[in-house]
């Protein structure tokens, strides 16, 4: 797959010292438990970049739950993870895909291509029996100079004109669990439902036991999907839809686009609708 590495690849590339390694575990349900489990135990080498410190920007009246971080301070941390423009990166998370994918689709917004996911996350790595480390790595200040895919982002205007217009050269996809798009059950954000129009593609659906099926089969996942459109995919707050927006990449979509604010941005405007 292009965007994602194994372990057995990273075991191998673990002392390049062209590779840096994210650990990019989070819980939304204890913010801080992750970055202690981080000092008990990571992968050798690898710095720790949490969500909603590192990953998302402070939450306002519109954005959504995780908006997008402040970019010049999150090259800053880049530069002090020894991260460059020339860097190979890879992230990992748990397994469950979501906060790793979240750091690699902000590395390709900023214009970083050499970074990748490791399939199977932390657990696929304890279950190799590979290597652990307590060390905090500290590495040279870098320069990154980020260059913007503006092409990776929806904002809300564009998502809006596709309700409004009812648009039939873009398709909106719902990436969360299909009781939450159906409105059947909503744990988090404060109305229920999805944006009109669009259909549902569960994001865990694109992986197994925490790694992603391969590229053949999320092809058939999105077999209804006309690649010539533009593809608009969203979840709860840009989180999840992450590894949606990956895998669409794997199977050859070219026109993919993140609508970071998400669900959570939309329903933040009185006047949106709501199916």
């Amino acid at each position: 797959m292009k965007y994602v590495k194994n372990k057995e690849w990273l075991l191998k590339n673990l002392n390049d010292t062209n590779v840096r390694i994210v650990d990019c575990r989070f819980s939304l349900a204890a913010p801080q438990k992750k970055h202690e489990e981080y000092r008990e135990g990571h992968i050798p080498g690898a710095s720790y970049f949490d969500l909603e410190q590192d990953l998302s920007g402070s939450v306002r009246d519109h954005g959504g739950r995780h908006p997008l971080p402040d970019l010049a301070e999150l090259v800053t941390k880049l530069e002090n993870a020894g991260i460059s423009n020339h860097t190979t990166v890879i992230a990992y998370d748990d397994g469950d895909g979501a906060f790793a994918a979240r750091f690699w689709w902000l590395l390709q917004y900023l214009g970083h291509e050499d970074v990748y996911v490791l399939d199977g996350g932390f657990n696929g790595w304890l279950e190799g029996n590979y290597p652990l480390s307590t060390d905090i790595p500290a590495f040279e200040k870098t320069e990154f100079q980020p260059s913007l895919n503006a092409e990776l982002i929806a904002a809300t205007e564009e998502v809006k004109a596709f309700v409004k217009n009812q648009l039939d050269d873009i398709i909106l996809i719902d990436s969360r669990e299909e009781k939450r798009y159906l409105g059947l059950e909503e744990p988090i954000d404060k109305k229920a439902g999805h944006i009109p129009g669009a259909i549902n593609k569960p994001w865990m659906e694109g992986l197994e036991e925490g790694q992603y099926i391969p590229a053949a089969e999320q092809k058939q996942r999105f077999a209804d999907v006309d690649p010539d459109k533009e593809i608009i995919v969203y979840c709860g707050s840009g989180v999840t839809a992450t590894p949606n927006f990956l895998a669409l990449k794997e199977a050859g979509f070219e026109k993919v686009k993140l609508y970071v604010g998400s669900f959570s941005d939309w329903i933040s405007y009185a006047e949106n609708k709501i199916e």
